[in-house]
């Protein structure tokens, strides 16, 4: 089955529970019936960061594969490098259901998922039997709600998966675990850092994840932070815990994070600012409310290297990353760049 044919299942998933499609999507990736992506990616959408080459800055955020069963299936449908996650040390159930709520008038979803995944000790074979170099693959890492010790716990899974993993990201930005957007504070965010550089001495590249609802000198912070210790990037931003004005869904009170269109104006106005703070010295993937290349685009001209999708994959199935790279490649020759390289950050000079 090709990309196409597999969105057309996608009114069928609809109509289910959005945690149950979820799983059947995956269980659906896992037997292989989405098929993989034709052709090659047009030349312009060839980029290098942090020390990898990817044909197109396209990526899938954390949280989609929880616990890295669809690897190689997600890599195989043209997006130029997937993220599994987020894994904590322990299993946990996560929060109970229902926990995940489609907001269809808003092209919006929020989750209170709470980090269920099936702990590090099954993560890591998976993570481990992906035959690397389809597309660089990041392990997302994060902390039990309980019986956490953010000190040992980040170091311990960091360790972990270095030898598995093309990047790394730490997760403290999650809005579903008690405390643990607390960990972006200056203080707690170089404390943890420190424990990780002296416990892990070889890794692939660092990547902090963080929050979209940070003031400007927290941010401010946290990319000093970041810089200090070594980090190699950002990903900028995690869900919402703000409520946009204009959500027209009968969800939109529920509690969670929330993702998807409405996120767009928040995390591409934060990672600006985080560009801005940065001047170069981190590497910036962004996210939040992509579904078009433009979208896509404008996240690149506000200082992103790499773009990552979420709530328009699971909306829009397989069939939206070849689209997406499309509009991506003629928006770049629209505006004159005829790299993604050219636009990175366009906006802020």
């Amino acid at each position: 089955m090709f990309p196409h044919l597999a969105s057309l299942a996608l009114p069928f998933l609809r109509m289910m529970d959005p945690e149950d499609a979820h799983g059947l999507g995956l269980r659906a990736l896992q037997l292989g019936l989405a098929g993989r992506a034709s052709g090659e990616d047009a030349p312009s959408l060839a980029v290098r960061a942090l020390g990898m080459d990817f044909a197109n800055p396209i990526g899938l955020a954390a949280g989609f594969d929880k616990d890295a069963v669809a690897l190689t299936a997600l890599a195989r449908l043209g997006f130029g490098f997937v993220e599994a996650g987020t894994v904590t040390p322990l299993p946990q159930p996560g929060n109970p259901r229902p926990r995940l709520f489609r907001l269809t008038e808003d092209a919006a979803v929020i989750n209170r998922m709470g980090f269920n995944n099936g702990g590090l000790a099954a993560y890591l074979p998976r993570l481990g039997a992906y035959k690397r170099g389809v597309v660089p693959v990041g392990a997302n890492v994060g902390i039990n709600k309980n019986g956490a010790d953010p000190e040992r716990d980040y170091p311990a899974l960091v360790g972990a998966v270095a030898p598995l993993a093309d990047y790394i990201v730490i997760n403290v930005s999650s809005p579903n675990t008690p405390g643990l957007r607390d960990l972006q504070g200056e203080a707690r965010l170089r404390s943890i850092l420190e424990a990780v550089n002296a416990a892990v001495r070889s890794r692939p590249p660092l990547l902090v994840k963080l929050a979209p609802d940070l003031a400007a000198e927290g941010l401010e912070s946290v990319v000093e932070t970041c810089v200090a210790a070594g980090v190699d990037g950002l990903i900028v931003s995690n869900t919402t815990i703000s409520r946009p004005k204009g959500l027209r869904s009968a969800q939109a009170t529920q509690a969670g994070g929330l993702s998807g269109r409405p996120l767009f104006g928040l995390s591409t106005t934060v990672l600006r600012q985080v560009a801005g703070f940065a001047r170069g010295r981190l590497v910036l993937i962004g996210v939040g409310g992509v579904s078009t290349g433009a979208e896509a685009l404008a996240k690149i001209k506000a200082g992103a290297t790499l773009v990552q999708l979420y709530s328009a994959f699971a909306y829009q199935g397989p069939a939206l990353i070849a689209r997406i790279k499309s509009e991506l490649a003629a928006a770049l020759a629209a505006e004159g760049f005829a790299t993604v390289a050219d636009a990175i950050g366009a906006d802020l000079k």
